[in-house]
């Protein structure tokens, strides 16, 4: 076998060692020339990641932003191996989507004294329901959709996607995504939730409430009429459950769907909305867009409400192109802001990111997923994320990045709508 840096070497243990790139593209997968070339350039982190891209269901978009010289965005999209036909568990990559909807849902409610920050009062009516009546991570302790938001984007919160899940309903979102052109998504439940499919239908009654707790909107209990496509989707070998191993592979076929494309339709729809069809953004207003952004790539100790603390959030949490997940990474470049969402479940892991570097004139989008199972049992909590997907990820970030800082452009980009205010406690 051959002696290779550690991240590469790791993943051969895994998998009968080939030469370089043997196994070559996988069939019906969309791969460039360029990226295959800009991997292969890298063959102590890339080597056995090419040879064994299928069984790592390795997935990347490369986009590359130039500007025009009035600044307007040109995207140039490269694509690694990338097939929305081959599944992977989104886990957290639906809170994106999610969080626009639900700023969509109070821009279309339209009620005088109603925003992103009134207060949100969770009900219960159905079986696996819980209330919601105060949020001690609040300053004020008020629930509320934007409380929930920052949570989503700051650490990846799934309490505040599933209560934002209830505010939208099963059915308004799949047909809002659906009618945004978001064809390779299915959104169906709540997260880290044991519910029933029936349960995940149900939805919570909520109240938006004014600062005097005067009911300002009332959503009863809602059942969802959601028609589920039909899928086949199947993921390893075995799993556990209840303590027994099964040897087949684990259904996924109603669990949720979000292709990588789309995923990084929705991070573009966050940062440049203009750049899509009309009928394909969100209807949002440019300060909830502004608010999107800020939490997207605010670091957790930036945080004032919610308040996170070392050593559990530290600095790059949740940061994996480019850092990986390394409590004592340097924020190096200082001028660099990663806009970003993760998801990590099943032993898939997936970040989509935008990158600003403000001092070097630096931006482009960058998308990736892998499975990190090697074994192929699922629910047995053996995953190879800290072996094989942190150091894919943090490996695939800094050469994107270092190739871009290379890359000659004709007009420098103006950044300035990207610069945010911070909290900085």
């Amino acid at each position: 076998m051959l002696k290779i840096a550690a991240a590469c070497c790791l993943v051969a243990l895994f998998f009968c060692c080939r030469p370089g790139r043997q196994m070559g593209a996988t069939p019906g997968a969309r791969t460039d020339l360029f990226m295959e070339d800009l991997l292969a350039g890298q063959p102590d982190f890339f080597r056995e990641i090419l040879a064994h891209r299928q069984e790592l269901n390795i997935q990347v978009i490369y986009t590359q932003i130039d500007r025009k010289a009035h600044n307007k965005p040109v995207f140039t999209p490269h694509y690694f191996n990338v097939d929305a036909r081959r599944y992977f568990y989104p886990a957290s990559m639906v809170k994106m989507p999610i969080a626009l909807l639900s700023l969509e849902k109070l821009h279309a409610l339209n009620l005088a004294g109603v925003d992103k920050n009134s207060p949100m009062i969770t009900g219960a009516a159905f079986s696996g329901q819980t209330m919601v009546l105060n949020d001690p991570t609040a300053v004020d302790g008020v629930p509320s959709v934007a409380q929930y938001i920052k949570k989503i984007f700051l650490v990846s919160d799934n309490d505040a996607y599933n209560r934002l899940y209830e505010f939208l309903g099963q059915e308004e979102i799949n047909k809002k995504l659906a009618e945004k052109g978001y064809l390779g998504t299915n959104i169906y439940h709540r997260l880290s939730l044991p519910l029933t499919m029936e349960e995940n239908r149900h939805t919570n009654p909520v109240r938006l409430t004014d600062s005097t707790a005067k009911t300002m909107y009332e959503q009863p209990e809602v059942v969802s009429k959601q028609h589920f496509v039909k899928r086949a989707d199947s993921v390893g070998k075995a799993y556990l459950q209840d303590g027994r191993l099964v040897n087949r592979p684990l259904d996924f076929s109603n669990k949720n769907r979000f292709s990588l494309e789309d995923m990084t339709k929705a991070l573009r729809a966050i940062l440049f909305p203009q750049s899509l069809q009309a009928s394909e953004r969100f209807n949002i207003s440019d300060e909830d867009y502004r608010f999107v952004r800020k939490y997207m790539s605010e670091f957790p100790g930036e945080s004032i409400s919610p308040e996170y603390s070392r050593p559990e959030y530290w600095d790059t949490y949740c940061k994996f192109l480019y850092y990986g997940s390394d409590p004592k990474a340097e924020m190096n470049p200082a001028g660099l802001r990663v806009f970003n969402k993760v998801g990590d479940a099943y032993g898939f892991l997936t970040d989509v990111a935008y990158f600003a570097d403000f001092d070097n004139g630096i931006e482009f989008m960058l998308s990736a997923t892998i499975y990190c199972n090697s074994d192929g049992v699922l629910n047995d909590d053996k995953y190879d994320y800290d072996t094989v997907g942190y150091p894919f990820m943090k490996q695939l970030g800094q050469l994107v990045y270092s190739y871009e800082k290379n890359r000659k452009r004709k007009f420098k980009p103006d950044l300035s709508e990207f610069r945010m205010d911070y909290d900085k406690r």
